[in-house]
This record gives C-alpha cells, structure tokens and sequence, in this order.
C-alpha cells in the first residue's frame, strides 16, 4: 500500500480529532437577561386614569366572588342539596364522591341556564365586545335576563318577606324589587324547595331501613346494625326504578 492511498483514511482522521476537539471545547454562551417586574404608585394626572384603576379593582373583586355569584343567583344550590341527601339517604357515606356530585350539579347548572346565558352573550357580551354599547348598558343587558329567571323560581312568600325588611314603600311590580332584595329571596325559596325535595327522597329510604330493623328485630338479631343489611336493598331499587334518571328528570322540569 502507498503512501498516496494512506492520505484520505489519516485526512479522515484528523477531521473527525478537530470535530470531537470542537465538541469538548466549552464556548460561551451569550447572556441571558431575566425580566422584572416593578409596581409603583404614580399621582394621577387625568380623572380617566383613576375611573381605570377603579374599574380594575372591580373586576378582581368581582372575580374574587364568582363562585358566591354562581351559589346565590343559579340553579346549583338546588341541585347539589338534593344530590346530596340522594348519597345521605341510600346511606353509602362517601359514595359518590364529593367531587363527582359537585361536577354534576355544576354541568346540570350549565345545562339549564344555557338560554339565560345564551342571551347574556348576545345582548349584552357580544355588543360589549363589538363596541356598540357601553359598560353600564352591558351590565344593565346582563342583569336582566338573571332578574327574569330568579323571578320565576321565587316564591311569593319569601320575596314579601325580604321585601318588607328592606323596602319602604309597598313595590307595584317587579322592576321596583332591587337586585340585593331578589337575591336572598331567591336563596331562600331554593333552600326551601331542595328541602322538600329532600324529604320525597328520604321516604322510599326510610320505609327500607324501617323494614330490615323490624325483620332483624323479630328474628332476634338486635346487635346488627339495620344499615348493613339495608343498604343494598336501598342500592337495588335505586337502580331497579332508574334513581339517577329520576332525579336529574325532576331537577331539571323543576326549573320549567
């Protein structure tokens, strides 16, 4: 072999030294400069800038709220009450989980104040972000579709009766209710309403627990708890009549 055909192979070699070299030898990187956040308090030189600031620390408080804002003017208080005293009354203690009640009630909520919320979001969002109303008349064209369906689910009596309390002068129709007056009252009627809701429940429940406890009685087996027998009994004819069925049914006519 020549000393020409050793020439490419030791080319090769010297390469593939000066790309491994190139590889370890450590190169500076370019510095890399971190953000900072500065807040500072400046005088205000136009009364727009403090109407600006004002409007931001509405919105932080109104977003601070919205789970009480979804608890006071929505169907969900009805709705997780009654699931609730579904668990509570077939006796499975942690079954379903809260959580898995709490979503449901949530989506249920979703699902029968869609119309409410479809025509927020077209009288009153929609034009707000296009521009063509201001901010009062929004929240004027958001507030009106949730006083119309507060209305319809409160009862008479309990609106008298917060109207009385705050109300001076005896209102002729609904706009003379304020908005702070229809709230409470709407509570009221819905904690009332989920509770007689609740006692429908219980009864099928509680004729199954009466029943195992006189059985167990009578065959003399008085230190076992009724609850451990009549628990599956209780489980069988939830499912057997469609219970989950049933109610989501009756919860959702209820607000029609």
């Amino acid at each position: 072999m020549t000393a020409n055909s050793k020439q490419p192979g030791f080319a090769l070699l010297i390469c593939g030294l000066a790309l491994w070299a190139a590889m370890l030898t450590p190169t500076p990187c370019p510095a890399v400069g971190l953000p900072t956040i500065t807040f500072g308090v400046a005088d205000a030189n136009t009364p727009e800038q403090v109407s600006t600031a004002i409007q931001v620390l509405f919105l932080l408080t109104i977003l601070s709220i919205a789970p009480a804002i979804l608890l006071m003017t929505t169907c969900f208080t009805r709705i997780v009450i009654v699931l609730g005293f579904i668990r509570q009354a077939m006796g499975t203690q942690n079954m379903p989980p809260t959580q898995i009640i709490i979503g449901l009630a949530l989506f249920l909520s979703f699902f029968i104040m869609s119309p409410t919320l479809n025509t927020i979001n077209e009288k009153a969002l929609q034009p707000y972000m296009k521009k063509t109303i201001t901010q009062e008349q929004a929240l004027e064209q958001a507030i009106t579709p949730m006083r119309a369906f507060m209305f319809s689910q409160v009862k008479e009596e309990e609106l008298t009766l917060l109207a009385d309390i705050t109300l001076k002068n005896k209102p002729f129709d609904q706009n003379d209710i304020p908005t702070m007056t229809l709230i409470p009252a709407f509570m009221l009627s819905e904690l009332k309403r989920s509770f007689q809701m609740g006692f429908m429940i219980y009864v099928p429940f509680l004729v199954i627990d009466m029943v195992v406890a006189s059985v167990l009685m009578s065959m003399g087996m008085m230190m076992l708890p009724p609850v451990i027998i009549s628990m599956p009994f209780k489980l069988l004819l939830f499912v057997l009549v469609d219970g989950w069925g049933l109610i989501v049914g009756s919860l959702v006519q209820s607000f029609k």
